[in-house]
C-alpha cells in the first residue's frame, strides 16, 4: 500500500483525505437515516389515539417532540390544534422544513466529494504529465522520471474515479431516502391536520 502511495505522488493525499471524509459521512448518514429513527412505526397511531381521547398534555407533546423528526412535526401541529387550519398548517410546514433540513445534513458535502474527486484525480494526471515531459532532456529520456510520471497520472485518475463512484451512489441513495421520509411525514401531518379540524375520522 505504501508503495502505491509513493508511486502516486503527493497529489494522492488530498484524494485520501476526501475518501476518509466520504466514508465518515456515509457511515454517519447510514446511522441517522433509519426509518425506525425518523418515522417510528406506531407513533402516528399513538398520537391520533391520544388526540381522540383528549389526553394530549404539554408533557406528552414534549415527549412526542423529542421522539423523532416526525414527532417534532406532529408536536408542532398539536401545539396549534386550537388555532385555525391555516395557522396549524403553517406550524407543521415550518417544523417540516426544519426536519427536512436536518435529514439532508452533510449530503451536500458528500455530493461535493463525488463531483470534486474526479477533478482532483485529473489534477494528479496533469502533475504526472508534467513529470513525463520533464523526463525529456537533450541527452535522452530519464526512464525513472518517466515511469514515476506515468504512475502519478494513472494512480490519481484511478483513485479519483474510485472515490467518486461510491460517493455519488450513496449521495443519490440518501437523497432518495430523505425525499421519501419527507413525503411520509407530510402525509402523517395532513392526517393529523384533517382530524383536528373535523375533516376526517381516521
Amino acid at each position: 500500500m505504501w508503495d502505491i502511495l509513493k508511486d502516486a505522488g503527493w497529489p494522492i493525499y488530498p484524494l485520501l483525505a476526501a475518501s476518509i471524509i466520504a466514508v465518515a459521512l456515509i457511515i454517519e448518514r447510514m446511522m441517522v437515516l433509519r426509518k425506525s429513527r425518523i418515522i417510528p412505526e406506531k407513533l402516528l397511531a399513538e398520537v391520533l389515539a391520544l388526540y381522540r381521547n383528549r389526553q394530549i398534555t404539554p408533557e406528552i407533546i414534549g415527549r412526542i417532540e423529542e421522539s423523532s423528526p416526525l414527532g417534532r412535526v406532529l408536536a408542532a401541529g398539536l401545539r396549534n390544534d386550537k388555532s385555525s387550519r391555516y395557522v396549524m398548517k403553517e406550524a407543521i410546514e415550518e417544523a417540516g422544513r426544519f426536519a427536512a433540513h436536518e435529514l439532508g445534513r452533510f449530503l451536500n458535502g458528500l455530493g461535493t466529494i463525488a463531483t470534486a474527486a474526479p477533478l482532483m484525480g485529473l489534477f494528479g494526471t496533469v502533475v504526472g504529465m508534467i513529470e513525463i515531459f520533464g523526463s525529456q532532456s537533450p541527452t535522452g529520456t530519464n526512464p525513472q522520471i518517466l515511469a514515476h510520471g506515468i504512475s502519478v497520472a494513472l494512480y490519481n485518475t484511478g483513485f479519483g474515479i474510485l472515490i467518486a463512484v461510491p460517493a455519488l451512489i450513496f449521495y443519490r441513495h440518501f437523497r432518495g431516502r430523505v425525499e421519501h421520509f419527507v413525503v411520509e411525514m407530510e402525509q402523517a401531518a395532513v392526517k393529523l391536520l384533517d382530524i383536528a379540524h373535523g375533516e376526517r375520522k381516521a
